[in-house]
C-alpha cells in the first residue's frame, strides 16, 4: 500500500469516526432523528449517462432515468445561517420495492479533503461526498455531489484519491424551501444500489451509527 493509500484509508477511516461520535452525542437530544434532524424532501428525477463499464459496478456504469426522493438537511440542526454540516439523501428505486440510499455530506474534492466533514453556510458553496467508499471490481470508489444552482446536482464517481468522473445529473422537481419534511429515514448500511458493496470496515463503522438512529426513531 503506497503512502497515499495509507493517508486515504486513514482520512476514511476518520472520517467515519467522526460521523459514529457525532451521532452517538447528538441521539442523547429528543429528536426523532439524532443527525439530520430537520430537512426538507421533494421529488427530482436523476439522469445516469452510463460509464460503459469503466467501475464494474452495475448502477454506475448502466445509462437510465428514475424518479427519486431527494431529502436536503443540517446534520446538527443550527438554525441559518450558522454553518452546519449539510446533508443530501437520495432514494432510489430499486428491483424489490426496497430501494438503495446514498447520503452525502458537505466535504471538499482533493485527495484527503473528499473525506474531511465541512461546515458552510449553504449547501449551494461546497462540494459533497459520500465520505466512505464503496467496493467495486475497480476498486474502492467515492461518490460526490455538487449543487450547480439550487434545482440541479451533478453526481460523480472517482477511484481513492483519482480524478472525478460524472456520471448522472439530478434535477428537483420542486424548490426544496417549499417544501415540509416527511417521516422518511435513508439506510446506506441497509439500502444499498447494484454494485455498490460495502466493504467490512466501512459497515463497521456505518453501522453503530445507523443503529443508534433507528432506536432513536422507536416509540
Amino acid at each position: 500500500m503506497s503512502a497515499l493509500d495509507s493517508a486515504v484509508r486513514a482520512a476514511s477511516y476518520t472520517g467515519g469516526q467522526m460521523l459514529g461520535a457525532a451521532t452517538r452525542m447528538i441521539a442523547a437530544r429528543p429528536a426523532t432523528k439524532p443527525l439530520h434532524p430537520r430537512g426538507s424532501v421533494v421529488q427530482g428525477t436523476l439522469r445516469r449517462v452510463g460509464t460503459q463499464g469503466l467501475t464494474g459496478a452495475g448502477w454506475l456504469d448502466q445509462a437510465g432515468e428514475d424518479l427519486v426522493l431527494v431529502r436536503q438537511s443540517r446534520a446538527i440542526g443550527l438554525p441559518p445561517p450558522v454553518p452546519d454540516i449539510h446533508g443530501l439523501a437520495i432514494r432510489v428505486p430499486t428491483e424489490g420495492g426496497r430501494g438503495g440510499d446514498l447520503l452525502f455530506a458537505s466535504t471538499g474534492l482533493g485527495r484527503l479533503t473528499r473525506f474531511t466533514l465541512t461546515a458552510a453556510r449553504s449547501p449551494y458553496r461546497r462540494p459533497m461526498t459520500t465520505l466512505l467508499p464503496y467496493r467495486t471490481p475497480v476498486g474502492a470508489v467515492l461518490l460526490s455531489a455538487v449543487f450547480r444552482d439550487e434545482g440541479s446536482v451533478k453526481l460523480a464517481w472517482a477511484t481513492r484519491s483519482g480524478g472525478w468522473h460524472p456520471f448522472a445529473d439530478l434535477s428537483l422537481h420542486t424548490d426544496p424551501s417549499d417544501h415540509a419534511d416527511m417521516p422518511v429515514s435513508f439506510d446506506p448500511v441497509r439500502n444499498v444500489l447494484p454494485g455498490l458493496e460495502l466493504y467490512d470496515w466501512v459497515r463497521q463503522l456505518r453501522e453503530p451509527s445507523y443503529a443508534t438512529a433507528r432506536q432513536s426513531r422507536r416509540p
